[in-house]
């Protein structure tokens, strides 16, 4: 396990669990906890034996957001300001444009920027107790790591105006019901069901997975059209190419479990 001052970041075999370790400030997505996120997601990446990543925060918290005294004197610096924007949007971004599976753990609050690296994940599972919401205009403030963008395009743009324009924080089952998050688990069980969704992931094909996540990805760049295209160009050259794809087939013809390339 490799320990920065905010965040933590530990190596279990096939996967990565990347935790937010502030607890004693809810774990506050400062400038400086986003360059070590942004730094701990670049040394995840080049790590060819790694296929998935938890995220997830410490204590009674996953995000609260942005560290408020931070951003006071960021507003009086506009030229670092616009650095710390850059950082964070480059942070998810790479995200969700990696190679790896990334789960977001959702432990108690998860509010503002926390709901930002939320949203960059591909799959979230929730605490039963936990509450999340954008929460930025409760501060007069606005979502500027992508939340403005990403949430419409989560669960719809009514029920993402809502939250955006409320500031409400919604509970775990509400936001299942909305699409925000996968699966809803007991308190208690948050860590043993993210560790077995990595699992039962792991049984995929590396390949598959990661071209899986690709093309769902396509939705948020392309239209239909392109898309379409783009996919039956993915397919072709990912049937023709990949070991994994005709094992797949074989393995269920002859009624066994796939080896797949890992």
């Amino acid at each position: 396990m490799s320990s920065e001052a905010n965040i933590e970041l530990e190596w279990n075999d096939s996967w990565a669990r990347l935790t937010l370790a502030r607890a004693d400030k809810l774990n506050p997505l400062d400038w400086a906890t986003v360059r070590e996120l942004k730094a701990a997601v670049a040394t995840i990446e080049a790590r060819a034996d790694i296929f998935a990543v938890v995220v997830t925060g410490r204590g009674r918290s996953f995000s609260a957001g942005g560290d408020l005294d931070g951003y006071i004197h960021l507003y009086k610096n506009p030229d670092k300001f616009s650095a710390f924007l850059e950082d964070f949007f480059d942070m998810l971004n790479a995200i969700e444009a990696s190679s790896k599976i990334y789960i977001a753990a959702i432990n108690g609050v998860c509010v503002a920027g926390g709901l930002e690296l939320l949203l960059a994940c591909d799959l979230v599972i929730a605490a039963e107790s936990a509450k999340i919401g954008d929460g930025h205009l409760n501060f007069g403030q606005l979502p500027g790591a992508g939340g403005s963008q990403r949430l419409p395009r989560a669960i719809g743009m009514l029920r993402a105006k809502k939250l955006m324009l409320t500031g409400d924080l919604v509970s775990a089952i509400e936001a299942w019901d909305m699409g925000l998050v996968t699966d809803v688990v007991p308190d208690a069980e948050l860590d043993a069901a993210a560790a077995a969704l990595v699992a039962k992931l792991g049984d995929k094909s590396r390949a598959g997975l990661r071209g899986a996540k690709h093309l769902a990805n396509l939705t948020l760049t392309t239209d239909l059209a392109t898309g379409l295209r783009q996919e039956i160009d993915f397919v072709h050259r990912y049937a023709t190419t990949e070991p994994d794809a005709t094992e797949g087939l074989i393995a269920f013809k002859e009624k066994r479990k796939p080896a797949f390339v890992r």
